[in-house]
């Protein structure tokens, strides 16, 4: 596994890619080594099962099981497969580099959240999806 500071340059670096199809898969992994790291800091083995036909989504939910402030990145891992769909099922679209862009912002912000997760455990627990949120609504 590689560390969380080169994850964050190979993001960065994929975000420039002349090669969108190529740039968006590269994205995606990364994204799921920032997950890998998340499970192996709470001592999990990360599964290698798909969710709606990505690992990425499968590595999240199992992320989010005894933690539920976790689920505050599961839509940017949604939308991370969603442009992975977009680009690699329209490689020719004249809104690839847009597409691209797009995707690169999400994978950092996947990364953001984790790494500061990591950091501050409670780093999510008041998102729009946040239980104590909707229990005052109540």
């Amino acid at each position: 596994m590689r560390p969380l500071a080169e994850i964050e340059t190979g993001i960065a670096a994929l975000a420039e890619s002349a090669d969108p199809v190529a740039a968006v898969g590269g994205l995606v992994a990364l994204g799921e080594e920032v997950l890998e790291h998340w499970l192996a800091a709470r001592g999990a083995v990360p599964t290698d099962a798909e969710r709606e036909g990505f690992r990425l989504l499968a590595l999240h939910r199992q992320g989010a099981k005894g933690d539920p402030s976790f689920n505050a990145c599961r839509e940017t891992c949604r939308e991370l497969a969603y442009h992975y769909n977009l680009i690699a099922l329209q490689p020719d679209h004249p809104d690839s580099g847009r597409r691209l862009a797009m995707a690169s912002m999400v994978a950092n912000h996947l990364f953001l959240f984790v790494s500061g997760k990591m950091q501050v455990a409670k780093l999510g627990e008041f998102c729009c999806s946040s239980r104590p949120l909707h229990a005052a609504a109540h």
